[in-house]
């Protein structure tokens, strides 16, 4: 695997256990929306304990931007990645990823699964191309959400929150199952994003499937 080293320009906690990266930018890297590096830590040690998180930036920005949950209780990659300050030292990989815009659709995110369909809707965003697109967004509890107020700027009336261990006034509170996705995707004749979890996106694909979607219309990242 071709990796490079970049330094950490910005470190920033944007909830509770979400930290915002921005990094630099190797000269000629290039990737599309949607898609993630394998990154490791460059430090003694580390340097060899790659994992893959997904790029939140555009391709005109001039730095890239990774959004990443902190597990302080894994004693793994993550809580290192939480520590981590301005000037640190990161290795990246080459871009690669299965989720990548085909279309119009309904995007489904479970937690982090949201990154590279917020990398998607800048994209479109910037693009004015936004429209004609829904984000259904899956988390615990309202604080879990990632970037909610830049999703509500950007979607509006198409952005719908499902919680599923908290009860908020005005938001579904049970997990996507099928009886869900009957009132959710009563339009089965178009494309359907799927990125979360495994146990996430297994139900929301096998869901969609029983109710008839054409296994072609799923772009499935997990």
């Amino acid at each position: 695997m071709s990796v490079q080293a970049v330094r950490i320009l910005e470190s920033v906690f944007i909830n509770h256990d979400v930290k915002r990266l921005r990094i630099e930018r190797p000269a000629g890297y290039a990737f599309v929306p949607g898609q993630a590096a394998e990154v490791a830590i460059d430090e003694p040690g580390l340097e060899q304990q790659f994992r893959p998180f997904t790029f939140t930036s555009l391709q005109e920005w001039p730095d890239l931007e990774l959004i990443i949950r902190i597990y302080r209780d894994h004693h793994g990659i993550t809580e290192r990645i939480g520590r981590l300050r301005t000037g640190s030292r990161l290795l990246i990989g080459q871009p690669f990823g299965a989720i990548t815009f085909k279309g119009p659709g309904t995007f489904f995110a479970g937690g982090t699964g949201i990154t590279p369909f917020l990398a998607i809707f800048r994209q479109l965003h910037h693009m004015k191309l936004l429209r004609g697109n829904r984000l259904i967004y899956s988390n615990r509890t309202v604080d879990d959400v990632i970037m909610h107020e830049e999703l509500t700027r950007m979607l509006r009336k198409d952005y719908l929150n499902v919680f599923t261990r908290q009860n908020v006034i005005g938001f579904h509170e049970r997990r996507i199952d099928r009886d869900m996705l009957v009132e959710l995707a009563p339009d089965l004749n178009q494309r359907f994003y799927i990125c979360g979890p495994a146990s996430f996106v297994r139900d929301v694909s096998s869901g969609l499937l029983d109710l008839g979607a054409d296994a072609q219309s799923l772009v499935v990242e997990g």
